[in-house]
């Protein structure tokens, strides 16, 4: 295929990820194997993949505050908490064999759309926020061992994130998406040091990438304050298989 049009395409699925990453988490399980279809190692491919995530984490941001909703010092904290777990999780990734890692990025991609099907419901409503204490404390230990999975995988670590938050904190979805965007800002920078550090990054992949999941998530941070994340979940699902089926075949 051209390479400008492999280019266009990565843009192109960058957005896509982009706008799901931010209104319910799970971009990287679209951008994670388009990286590996498109021939780089998987080391490689999961390193090249935070320089999208850490840009487009800064648009969303913006788009956030843009429209008030700002997580201030709770998100701060889960976010160190998960940056420490994160340098130990992109560790093992790049130690990890390739096959072994897409094997596992396979099953993983399959357990997290289990996991969006049959998800339990919360009801917040007229439930106050538990961000202090220790409902803080279990959110702390929770996003260290979040922040070890997104550091390794990161593929769906945006639905574990928004999970934890509405399950232990009874935060709402706005205030959920607000949070976890700053959280996986804060250890990306950990986990993309690492991956940089051992020369695991394809600059010009990443900031195509990076291009697209911008534009999504500033897009999507602004739109998501009004929306929920049903639009995305049947489009995401049938991707996913379709990307897990292929990714097993092809290690």
């Amino acid at each position: 295929m051209n390479e400008t049009l492999l280019l266009f395409i990565l843009a192109i699925i960058g957005f896509i990820a982009g706008v799901i990453n931010t209104i319910a988490g799970g971009g990287s399980l679209l951008t994670l194997p388009m990286l590996i279809f498109m021939g780089l190692p998987p080391a490689v491919a999961n390193g090249t993949n935070r320089i999208g995530i850490f840009i487009q984490s800064i648009s969303s941001i913006a788009g956030f505050r843009s429209k008030g909703i700002k997580p201030g010092s709770f998100g701060i904290y889960l976010g160190i908490s998960a940056l420490i777990g994160s340098l130990i999780g992109a560790q093992i990734a790049i130690d990890i064999k390739g096959e072994t890692f897409n094997k596992i990025l396979a099953i993983v991609m399959v357990i997290v759309v289990l996991f969006m099907i049959f998800k339990p419901k919360v009801n917040l409503q007229n439930v106050a926020e538990r961000t202090q204490s220790l409902h803080l404390w279990i959110s702390i230990l929770a996003f260290f061992f979040i922040g070890v999975y997104g550091g390794f995988i990161q593929a769906g670590v945006g639905i574990f994130i928004l999970l934890a938050l509405t399950s232990i904190n009874y935060l709402n979805l706005v205030t959920s998406n607000a949070v976890k965007v700053l959280v996986v800002f804060i250890y990306t920078i950990g986990a993309l040091a690492i991956f940089i550090y051992n020369n695991q990054i394809d600059y010009l992949y990443g900031l195509v990438l990076a291009t697209g999941n911008a534009i999504g998530g500033w897009i999507a941070s602004r739109w998501s304050v009004k929306k929920g994340d049903g639009l995305v979940k049947v489009f995401l699902i049938i991707m996913v298989i379709a990307m897990a089926i292929k990714l097993w075949i092809d290690s």
